[in-house]
């Protein structure tokens, strides 16, 4: 019983957060009168930012939060003498206007509707996760009073290290991209050469067992690693089986002398 008044405490406090967001083209509203079942109505938003209601006509509600709109539906109804002092109530159905689109390498790319207070785990699991190849460094771009933002969150450190932030909200017109993971390369004498996901702090030992391990001619000894610097240049560098990968290194394994 608890666990259902808490849940009926949250989707509440969602609807009442979600009223706040300024209306905008394309939101389903379903608008009713206290007393006057005759007016209630279902409408969206147009183009133009307006709604038609009966008796009124049509009213500009683009860029008004519920509470506003509601007012000055009202006070138009007040004005023109139709219902004193109405009360009316406006339901958003569907917040078309407020949207994010989640990009990159998901299940299901596309735009997304924020009908209640959402974050960034909450839009990746309507776009049913991040695909196979798939970073967890998830990058969000936002627009926040004119200025555009860019963060990268990444999902393993998010959930695995204590103190982390655990996630964060989300808001119309936000940019989740998911990027391809990054890989390494390994090639010589190992199974089974080509290019690998690289995993958060991954070694040569671990990249050498993800190639299938060493052929019967392989050896440790001798391990290098083809690496851009920082100026782009390809440089060659020995290694050795605690050795830290980075993205898109070339290991080399080299045949046995003996």
């Amino acid at each position: 019983m608890k666990n259902l008044m808490f849940a009926c405490l949250m989707l509440l406090a969602g609807i009442a957060r979600a009223g706040d967001n300024p209306l905008g083209t394309g939101d389903l509203l379903h608008i009713t009168v206290y007393g006057n079942p005759d007016l209630t109505t279902d409408t969206r938003v147009t183009a133009a930012g307006t709604i038609s209601f009966p008796l009124v006509g049509d009213v500009r509600v683009g860029g008004l939060s519920v509470p506003l709109a509601e007012h000055r539906l009202a006070g138009l109804l007040d004005d023109a003498k139709f219902i004193k002092r109405p009360q009316v109530n406006i339901v958003v159905m569907q917040f078309a206007s407020q949207q994010v689109s989640v990009l990159g390498d998901v299940q299901k790319p596309g735009r997304y509707p924020l009908d209640r207070p959402s974050t960034l785990t909450d839009l990746l699991a309507l776009a049913g996760g991040i695909g196979p190849n798939g970073a967890d460094q998830i990058t969000l771009i936002s627009y926040r009073n004119g200025k555009l933002i860019r963060q990268e969150y990444d999902l393993h450190n998010m959930f695995r290290k204590s103190g982390a932030t655990p996630d964060v909200g989300v808001a119309a017109g936000d940019i989740i991209y998911v990027p391809r993971a990054p890989v390494f390369y390994i090639y010589g004498e190992v199974q089974h050469p080509g290019a690998f996901r690289l995993e958060h702090d991954m070694i040569v030992a671990q990249a050498l067992a993800t190639g299938g391990g060493l052929t019967a001619r392989g050896t440790e000894r001798g391990l290098r690693i083809k690496r851009r610097n920082t100026r782009g240049i390809l440089e060659t560098i020995s290694a050795e089986a605690t050795t830290p990968l980075l993205a898109d290194d070339v290991l080399e394994v080299q045949e046995s002398l003996f």
